[in-house]
């Protein structure tokens, strides 16, 4: 597996918008549908990387927490399915009805999107304010597969807890590391 951390750009570039279909119901969604009122977590997952199998149920939770509030959840994978087959949209649908994701899982089949949003590892993740504006690019914690940290997301709640509580996010952002997305 490759070591690979989010690409670090500018924050407050506007969120790209885009229409995916969900691999669950097959309905296609766009950002604008998916945004939350007070702000919006974008992810870039895959089914087989280890460092997103690792997190995944904190994401489950983390959305369960924090859709209530206002915060909409953006979850695509935009992996080569040819070359890896186990990130298919019907593997997709599998997992997300075994993880009973409160998300739609998006397929970005032309990976467009990962493009669009600069995304480079699995899980990679972006934050936006209620304008659209990324407010964040960064880790979900400091756990990795095999460093013994917890599997917590305090890094990501912090983010929304002050989003949510219109504070500046003044700290440091630590990039999020996992696989390298498949490009085709």
């Amino acid at each position: 597996m490759a070591r690979t951390p989010t690409t670090q750009i500018p924050l407050g570039f506007t969120a790209p918008d885009f229409t995916l279909p969900d691999s669950v119901s097959g309905k296609n969604y766009s950002f604008e549908q998916l945004k939350g009122e007070k702000g919006t977590v974008v992810m870039f997952i895959c089914n087989h990387c280890p460092f997103v199998i690792h997190v995944r149920e904190e994401l489950v939770r983390l959305a369960n927490d924090y859709l209530s509030k206002g915060i909409g959840f953006v979850v695509i994978s935009s992996n080569d399915v040819e070359n890896y087959p186990d990130d298919s949209p019907e593997k997709m649908k599998e997992l997300a009805e075994e993880l009973n994701f409160p998300f739609p899982y998006l397929y970005d089949e032309t990976q467009e999107v990962a493009k669009a949003y600069d995304a480079a590892c699995t899980p990679d993740f972006s934050v936006f304010n209620s304008d659209n504006v990324c407010v964040y690019r960064g880790q979900l914690d400091d756990s990795r597969p095999g460093n013994d940290e917890p599997v917590n997301g305090k890094d990501m709640r912090k983010v929304l807890d002050y989003l949510l509580a219109g504070k500046e996010i003044d700290f440091e952002q630590k990039p999020s590391l996992g696989c390298n997305i498949k490009w085709k």
